[in-house]
């Protein structure tokens, strides 16, 4: 068998029929039909009253933080633990990202410690879904409430995820998706940003699309960037859109195989399958190495390699990117668990289109490599 790959998209549905639809019509710029299509039925499958589609994730959060007015000195809280995405929405309006600890339970942000960070200055708090598992939503909401800040909820990793029943998407004063290959629902590269304000909405359309103004073209009163999505990424996504439920069966039917084939390996915290608001999506099979195992992810990951098995490790903490250091942006912060977590969790093949034979191969080789670690650890 050949090298297995962290992520392999399934695109085995109607994505070339409609393909050729586009090229057929000569609809593939943004202006075409299956755009506005996508939007509408994204935005419907998490109770969402609008949908803006954008070039891609990290567009989406930066077209929802300055929709909602953020900018030079305002402070949003986020963990640091996350993709840069995140902080880099707020960093590039002249704001300030406030980071908070992760748990180690489901990896995402503590609420408990939010409170103690929100100052006068602060302006929202972006809620990000990490790996499977939803933030504290209640948690977040209410804070949110008792100040009076607005909610960005992050929910790149999410497609068809819940929350106590509600779709993950549906929480945030403005919510964004990615859909990245790896993501349950792919356009190649691809965003969206889905509220239920109508003047949000409005403004996102424009802010995607260079500030042009409605009344003459040509002309800005704002700077913006080209952040367009094309009739070929849309035409994709409603095949992928599909076919949503049939995935998260698949995503949760790899995640409970390799829980029951890898929980006996010393050394090993796998996902956890659910809590009580939410059974884990498994956007994809993270693993964390246990204290006592000297190795880091990454010599994980070069031995996996070897074997034959792509792995990537986890995000790096934002208080420890070196542009933030240059930027004098969190000097003398710590956080441990977000720390931990950003060198001893990984993630292993779990694209769509992996194979039980495939499976059967990771399986194998992360207990050869576990094993090897722990001989080396001895």
């Amino acid at each position: 068998m050949g090298f297995i790959p962290v992520n392999e998209p399934l695109l085995d549905g109607n994505e070339k029929k409609y393909l050729n639809e586009c090229i057929d019509t000569g609809w593939i710029s943004s202006e075409g039909p299956f755009v506005k299509e996508f939007e509408q039925k994204m935005s419907a499958t998490v109770n969402r009253k609008y949908g803006i589609a954008v070039s891609n994730g990290t567009a989406a959060l930066e077209v929802a933080v300055q929709a909602l007015g953020i900018g030079e000195g305002d402070e949003v809280i986020m963990p640091t633990f996350t993709i840069i995405s995140c902080a880099m929405a707020v960093s590039k309006m002249g704001a300030v990202p406030v980071l908070i600890d992760s748990g180690l339970h489901n990896w995402n942000m503590k609420a408990d410690e939010i409170e103690a960070k929100i100052t006068s200055r602060t302006k929202a708090i972006m809620m990000v879904h990490l790996y499977g598992l939803p933030a504290e939503v209640d948690e977040i909401l209410a804070l949110a409430k008792k100040y009076n800040l607005k909610v960005i909820e992050d929910a790149a990793e999410m497609h068809g995820q819940t929350y106590k029943g509600r779709p993950c998407g549906s929480f945030g004063d403005i919510s964004t998706f990615s859909f990245y290959p790896n993501k349950h629902i792919t356009t190649g590269e691809g965003g969206m940003v889905v509220t239920d304000d109508e003047e949000l909405a409005q403004r996102c359309c424009m802010l995607r699309n260079l500030c042009f103004r409605k009344d003459v073209r040509y002309v800005h009163d704002e700077i913006s960037d080209n952040y367009r999505f094309t009739n070929l990424q849309a035409a994709v996504g409603l095949a992928q859109l599909e076919r949503l439920d049939e995935f998260i069966s698949r995503k949760r039917a790899m995640g409970k195989y390799y829980t029951e084939n890898l929980r006996d390996i010393e050394g090993l915290a796998l996902p956890i399958e659910k809590t009580d608001e939410a059974d884990n999506i498994y956007w994809v099979y993270g693993i964390v190495l246990e204290e006592g195992i000297q190795a880091d992810n990454k010599t994980v990951q070069k031995l996996l390699a070897q074997e034959g098995i792509g792995s990537r490790t986890f995000f790096w903490c934002m208080h420890e990117q070196p542009v933030y250091r240059k930027m004098g942006l969190f000097h003398g912060e710590s956080y441990p668990n977000a720390e931990y977590l950003a060198r001893k969790g990984f993630y292993i093949p779990s694209g769509l289109a992996l194979t039980r034979e495939q499976m059967e191969c990771v399986v194998s080789g992360v207990k050869k490599v576990m094993k090897q670690i722990q001989n080396e650890t001895r």
